[in-house]
């Protein structure tokens, strides 16, 4: 049904504006008369109202740290939910959010808690946002919670940032280098070709090797390109399986640099996630539920697995990580001594700080040594087509001589 929104004057005299579904603009205009307002403005909306979602994309991670900083800003000031959420609507740039807060308005309007408004949105807050929420209205102290939310979301951005702005120059670095090697194959290598015709088999073996390189280069190149293409094709399509994202993730644990950087960092957003929910009153066994699913390796998620019957069973977490032989000895201890002191929540994010501070200097590491190894050895195979070219010319005066 479309959607509408309006400014009007109600009765009290005061201007109220908001959003109606209708069949047409004119339904619309008689339903807000009939309420006893005098319409000052009336005009197609852009959200979809009837999902919660807006035309076109729904909001992103960013859009949503933004809204949950506002919120809490504005409730700490002492606004009531409702007119908190109208501020922000006013407020609000994108469409997305727009209707989004809309939904979220009227829902609360009509008498839903906020966390009970966001459950539609699953899939744009996640399961930890919503229970998050839902401790913040149980202990009455909502602006406090989402102020420590914010602190969460934040924290996980910043380890996100880092990690893939540290990846984006030894990327371009690998595509320069590749490009490289192929324009020399392709298109320097060929020019010296004429004079290298006559030589025969008197041409050095280096020399020989690298003109066949680039005879391939340029009269198949264009089907190395296809089968390069397919093989990424092919590669992403495996790794939507179940048993090719278990292959990769298996492999990258064993990785012996960046397998413990991995490790890591999933294990901080487990740990992370089960320090902020059981500080904020949620029960130890839906924390850890809810953290399982922030972890992306499916390995590591398998074996955290076995951790919800455990704890449902009265096993310790702890006595339930090091039966996986899964996990190291800092993580098993750590949880020990939460558990033992009675302060896991406390332990858990000091853990997640740990690991973060891991990960940050081990992508500084690896890079240090990734960076190099890929300028060398680019160096390293256009050093050795210069020597071959100029061996072979080297070889024509000779034999000129």
């Amino acid at each position: 049904m479309p959607h509408f929104v309006y400014k009007a004057i109600g009765r009290d005299g005061k201007a109220t504006e908001g959003g109606i579904e209708a069949d047409g603009l004119e339904v619309a205009s008689r339903q807000l008369r009939s309420k006893g307002l005098t319409l000052l403005k009336l005009e197609p909306g852009m959200a979809a109202a009837n999902s919660g979602k807006a035309a076109g994309k729904a909001p992103g991670r960013q859009e949503v740290l933004s809204m949950t900083t506002e919120l809490a800003v504005l409730l700490r000031a002492g606004l009531p939910l409702d007119r908190a959420l109208k501020v922000l609507i006013d407020m609000a740039a994108e469409p997305a959010m727009h209707g989004l807060l809309n939904d979220l308005l009227k829902d609360v309007k009509g008498g839903k808690a906020l966390s009970q408004a966001l459950q539609p949105h699953e899939n744009i807050f996640g399961s930890f946002y919503i229970n998050m929420v839902r401790s913040g209205e149980a202990s009455g102290h909502l602006s406090a919670v989402l102020d420590r939310l914010v602190e969460y979301l934040e924290n996980a951005k910043a380890n996100r940032d880092a990690v893939v702005s540290a990846l984006i120059y030894p990327a371009i670095l690998l595509v320069v280098s590749v490009l490289s090697i192929f324009v020399m194959l392709g298109f320097v290598v060929p020019q010296f070709e004429t004079l290298f015709e006559d030589m025969g088999d008197a041409l050095p073996a280096m020399t020989q090797m690298v003109i066949a390189g680039a005879d391939f280069v340029k009269s198949w190149g264009w089907l190395l390109a296809i089968a390069v293409a397919g093989a990424v094709v092919y590669t992403r399509s495996w790794l939507r399986t179940a048993a090719g994202r278990e292959t990769l993730h298996k492999r990258m644990l064993g990785m012996p640099l960046a397998g413990g950087i991995v490790f890591e960092f999933e294990m901080s957003k487990f740990a992370r996630t089960v320090g902020t929910l059981v500080g904020n009153g949620v029960s130890l066994l839906k924390a850890i539920s809810i953290a399982i699913d922030t972890v992306d390796n499916t390995v590591l998620k398998e074996a955290l697995g076995v951790l919800p019957p455990a704890v449902k069973a009265g096993k310790r977490m702890s006595v339930a990580l090091e039966e996986t032989k899964m996990f190291t000895p800092m993580v098993i201890q750590m949880t020990r001594v939460g558990e033992e002191s009675g302060s896991l929540d406390k332990m858990m994010l000091e853990l997640a700080k740990v690991f973060d501070d891991h990960v940050q200097s081990g992508v500084k590491r690896g890079l240090t040594l990734l960076e190099p190894v890929l300028i060398l050895g680019m160096g390293a195979i256009i050093a050795v087509i210069i020597i071959a070219i100029l061996m072979g010319i080297l070889s024509v005066n000779d034999l000129a001589a």
